[in-house]
């Protein structure tokens, strides 16, 4: 799978990238919303994960960007909310913007990969 891990903490980030690397998938890592709308513009992808606060464009503007542009083109790649806030009220905040799950940090790595295995609406 083609994956992109948008993640302003670089520790993070990089330790997603090598551990998916060596499960076999393509990844990429950003440190912004910004990045990942014009990744995603440019590119196909299978996958996003994508931090909820980072700088320059949260994940919560470039997931609803993303979504509104898939609305036009169709299509619909799955983004995983990453998040150390773990209140409902935060979940709920991100499957409102268009995410279709939720991660939080610190990462459990079964849990990231249950996710990677599901089937997400092509909606």
């Amino acid at each position: 799978m083609r994956i992109l891990i948008a993640e302003d903490d670089p520790t993070i980030r990089q330790m997603m990238v090598t551990l998916l690397g060596r499960l076999g998938h393509d990844c990429q890592g950003v440190d912004n919303g910004r990045k990942v709308v014009e990744i995603w513009e440019q590119e196909r992808l299978d996958f996003i994960f994508m931090d909820v606060q980072m700088p320059i464009m949260d994940g919560l503007s470039a997931t609803r960007i993303i979504r509104e542009k898939e609305m036009a083109r169709g299509g619909h790649v799955p983004i995983i909310a990453l998040t150390a806030h773990a209140m409902e009220e935060d979940k709920l905040q991100c499957l409102d913007a268009g995410m279709d799950a939720y991660l939080s940090k610190p990462i459990d790595l079964d849990v990231l990969l249950s996710l990677l295995e599901q089937d997400y609406p092509q909606h």
